[in-house]
């Protein structure tokens, strides 16, 4: 019986330990789900549910691993998993040959025939617009440029979350940009008429 109850006490802190450790990373996984999800609403709901399973499958995280990666890693499957259910097809559009898309569209409508510097560029882009952007970028791509680029996480990491080989992590940051590269040339172009 004393064997049950110091069982049960061990268990109790080990639960209470990762909870805190967990909870301490709640800004950084939030970070991460407002970048995947298209409005403070989802983010909010995306972050409960990875807590919620995480907090019910605490017992399956390995103390002593990166309880952030993990974290993420849950947020990551019920992004998918949401996007699954919407059935979104992703876009098909070509992509653009040319990697100085924005610049050279900039280019070519800038007064004069002069080229538009970078600063004239970002003083067009809003906040707003970049959002708007990443969220046109089809989903498999934008997880990997919300862990990649947002989240400063390395390709690996952003392989072992998506669970998916480093070369795809590649490829989907690659083609992502150049999406998301496209989408801003399109918004800076529409406010510029």
């Amino acid at each position: 019986m004393a064997e049950d109850a110091t069982r049960i006490a061990t268990e109790a802190r080990d639960r209470v330990r990762f909870e805190e450790e967990a909870l301490a990373l709640a800004d950084q996984v939030y970070r991460v789900a407002r970048h995947l999800s298209n409005s403070r609403e989802d983010s909010e709901e995306l972050v409960q549910e990875t807590y919620a399973r995480a907090f019910r499958s605490w017992r399956s995280y390995t103390p002593g691993t990166n309880l952030r990666a993990w974290l993420l890693r849950i947020l990551t499957n019920l992004n998918i998993d949401r996007g699954r259910r919407s059935q979104r097809a992703p876009q098909t559009q070509a992509l653009e040959a040319n990697d100085y898309y924005l610049y050279d569209k900039l280019s070519a409508d800038a007064d004069g025939g002069q080229p538009a510097d970078e600063e004239r560029v970002v003083e067009r882009l809003s906040q707003d617009d970049i959002v708007t952007a990443l969220a046109t970028v089809p989903h498999d791509f934008r997880d990997v440029i919300v862990l990649v680029d947002i989240g400063d996480f390395s390709y690996q990491d952003a392989a072992q979350i998506l669970d998916i080989p480093i070369g795809t992590v590649m490829s989907r940051l690659h083609r992502g940009r150049r999406i998301l590269k496209r989408e801003l040339a399109d918004s800076v172009l529409e406010d510029a008429t």
